[in-house]
């Protein structure tokens, strides 16, 4: 990785806090070697990252790529924030509901790839403002040292279990596009079934109960369930391979009722100093080489059609014989997802 990816990144970690005034510096002093920078901010997390900086500086060595690894929500406050002057090239990844709060609030300019047209609709924003990329697939994570058999939870419901009392560790929601994005599907449910969220937001009370910490961040988050202080998350499918993979005790099950399958998604900053530059690059990181690179080394699902799926890894093809996707109404979250969070944590967090 560049010295900019590992100062960019590193960011990240020490806090939002510290990093305006040193990515001034990185922009007023440019690229030394004659390099043109191109900045994307991110919660895709430093593997998938150093991945695809390094294969993309490979093929275009006229390109400096620099990234910043944040939470979701972080990225859009970032570069809402930013408005005025934006400082990053692409949005790289998020749940597409953020980014349509990011398209409505004129955070993002129009460029349509070429492989736009191999997703399905439903992944195609308006105005060709993003696209989705990946798929990002919320799961049941659990310590497997210390949870077997009966025990694993299997759906929902299951996490209401007594048994999982003050055993459950979940990821702060008001930072985390996943998190934001379950709670969601549960209040979206509410409202379809009964009419409002009441019903909904009970249930996050009683899952309040069960939790006893929102970990500010994945590396907190995991930590803490691999020492067994909490023994039950929600998370997302890559993070739970990558985990497995490097020997974690974690494993893992698809909600059988049915999960939120989340586009995840990236778009063109409305602004950016380099729009050449990021339009390069989302025509390369959604094409089909970058995609199976991505699918066999750091466990991201394809959004696009087009894929085949003997192309795909084992653990991709599994994956979509096993996920079961909820109904979900996206128009319900992202009309009130922002409000029903600040419910949330007004009247549900610590009180279950």
């Amino acid at each position: 990785m560049t010295r900019y990816g590992r100062m960019l990144g590193s960011l990240g970690a020490m806090g939002l806090a510290v990093a305006p005034l040193a990515m001034l510096v990185l922009f007023v002093s440019g690229c030394g070697d004659g390099r043109t920078p191109l900045v994307l901010y991110s919660p895709h997390g430093r593997n998938l990252l150093e991945l695809v900086e390094l294969e993309f500086e490979r093929e275009n060595p006229e390109i400096d790529v620099r990234w910043l690894d944040m939470g979701s929500q972080e990225v859009f406050d970032r570069i809402r924030s930013e408005k005025v002057n934006p400082q990053a090239d692409i949005w790289f990844g998020g749940p597409d509901v953020i980014f349509a709060r990011g398209a409505e609030a004129g955070l993002l300019q129009p460029f349509q790839p070429s492989w736009a047209e191999r997703l399905p609709p439903e992944s195609r924003a308006a105005g060709d403002l993003y696209f989705g990329i990946y798929l990002a697939v919320p799961i049941l994570m659990f310590n497997s040292d210390a949870v077997s058999g009966e025990a694993i939870p299997r759906d929902w419901e299951d996490l209401l279990d007594e048994r999982w009392r003050g055993k459950i560790i979940i990821r702060d929601p008001l930072a985390s596009g996943t998190m934001r994005t379950t709670f969601g599907m549960v209040l979206a449910q509410s409202v379809e079934s009964s009419g409002d969220t009441a019903r909904g937001m009970e249930w996050l009370r009683r899952l309040d109960a069960q939790t006893s910490d929102y970990a500010v961040n994945p590396a907190l988050l995991f930590e803490k369930i691999a020492r067994q202080e909490g023994l039950v998350t929600i998370w997302e499918l890559t993070d739970a391979l990558l985990l497995k993979q490097r020997g974690a005790p974690i494993d893992y099950r698809f909600p059988l009722s049915g999960t939120p399958v989340i586009d995840d998604s990236i778009g063109l900053v409305a602004g950016a100093k380099h729009p050449e530059e990021a339009k390069r690059f989302i025509e390369w990181v959604g094409g089909k080489k970058a995609l199976a690179m991505v699918a066999g080394e750091v466990f991201r699902l394809p959004a696009r059609l087009d894929v085949a799926r003997e192309d795909l890894p084992g653990w991709a093809q599994e994956a979509l014989d096993q996920i079961v996707r909820a109904d979900v109404d996206w128009s319900l979250i992202e009309e009130n997802g922002q409000e029903w969070m600040r419910q949330w944590d007004r009247e549900v967090r610590g009180h279950g």
